[in-house]
């Protein structure tokens, strides 16, 4: 980590559509651990573009953020905005609204040094405010639109010009930058990956303890859109032979589509051996990582999840879909590829696995999740923000 005395600390406003709520605690969690990474180099603000109120008279309010549980020591404002029926009208009050409060915020002392917008939508309005008030604008990148192909049309110039405009655009994963270039956009790129707590997501003491039932763990929304794979996964361990021996499945998260995950186990004769533990909170995140022998994450389309580099950081070998940026995360020394939708694929890489766990070593694959720690983000996002202050 840096010597955070060397230099004075620099005031950052993150302006971000994504980040956690009380209704959706986990939304945007990646984007409050950057904030959490700024913050041991730098004073840093969060301004959460919230949505829409239809119930609300005025046009726009800001409001602080006062659940510690949510803000996390960060000093965080949610500005909302009131429906508007036409579209590009719509819009307008969104960049209109985060320019009141960001002149709100301004006025009660915290002018920022850099403005770093996450995702492209939020990224437009820190655009705009740079040029409004001649100050650096950094955009990070995190959705799967790009490498999706989901934006047509109309919906690529937004990022086309928020991108152009951007002083720096620091995509989460080098698959992601590839997959934004392929849409012809052009920008100053630098990959400053996601972040992990590494002192919470740690290896078990002893990697050596002997259960009967091997462990597998999943953690993930559980969406109706089946982007995480979850009945490929049960399709995968429903095929497993018998002579594998004896499997959990343990499923942290939830979502619209548990009920009917729950009835797939049960048609599938593997209910007995999995248990949906619902939502937790981040230490029991890694709780269940410390205890697990396989994690397996089988998406259809991923960026850079940060689930992967926690399992990573509890020295958890992993199966996961060859998708995103996942192959710059696990290869034969971390766990296997497969790819997407196949669920034969998966069957047979998590058969291998356990043939073979016994050879991967817990505490190599923790280390190699250094480079995602807070002190070296944030020293890389503290020394990109200083970059931008000296042209």
């Amino acid at each position: 980590m840096k010597d955070q005395t060397a230099a004075k600390r620099l005031k950052i406003l993150f302006i971000t559509e994504w980040y956690p709520t009380k209704a959706q605690p986990v939304a945007g969690v990646f984007v409050r651990e950057h904030a959490k990474a700024v913050q041991l180099y730098n004073d840093v603000v969060v301004l959460h573009c919230a949505g829409t109120d239809p119930a609300m008279k005025r046009l726009w309010r800001l409001e602080p953020e006062l659940d510690a549980r949510l803000t996390k020591g960060i000093p965080t404002y949610r500005v909302w905005r009131g429906r508007l029926r036409l579209r590009r009208v719509g819009y307008l009050l969104y960049l209109w609204s985060v320019l009141q409060a960001f002149r709100r915020i301004v006025a009660q002392g915290f002018r920022p040094d850099v403005i770093h917008g996450h995702i492209y939508e939020a990224g437009a309005a820190a655009v705009m405010l740079g040029r409004l008030y001649s100050i650096p604008v950094a955009v990070t990148e995190h959705s799967t639109s790009f490498p999706r192909r989901a934006l047509q049309g109309l919906d690529v110039w937004k990022p086309r010009l928020t991108f152009r405009w951007a002083n720096r655009v620091l995509p989460v994963s080098k698959t992601l930058q590839q997959a934004i270039e392929a849409y012809g956009i052009r920008a100053r790129f630098k990959i400053v990956p996601n972040v992990v707590d590494t002192d919470m997501f740690s290896p078990r003491v002893d990697p050596h303890i002997a259960h009967p039932p091997k462990r597998f763990l999943f953690v993930g929304a559980l969406e109706s859109t089946h982007r995480k794979g979850v009945p490929y996964l049960f399709e995968a361990l429903a095929g497993l032979r018998p002579e594998q021996g004896e499997w959990h499945l343990d499923i942290v998260g939830d979502g619209p589509a548990r009920g009917e995950y729950e009835r797939l186990a049960a048609k599938l004769g593997i209910s007995g051996q999995v248990d949906f533990h619902g939502e937790r909170s981040k230490r029991e995140v890694a709780e269940f990582m410390r205890q697990a022998d396989i994690f397996v994450l089988p998406s259809i389309w991923e960026n850079l999840p940060c689930v992967v580099i926690e399992a990573m950081a509890s020295g958890l070998p992993t199966v996961a879909s060859r998708v995103g940026g996942i192959p710059e995360l696990v290869d034969r020394t971390t766990g296997r590829l497969v790819p997407p939708a196949d669920a034969p694929s998966l069957s047979a890489a998590l058969t291998e696995m356990l043939d073979v766990l016994p050879t991967f070593d817990r505490q190599a694959i923790a280390r190699k999740a250094g480079r995602f720690s807070p002190g070296v983000v944030g020293g890389c996002l503290d020394t990109i923000y200083r970059e931008l202050l000296r042209r």
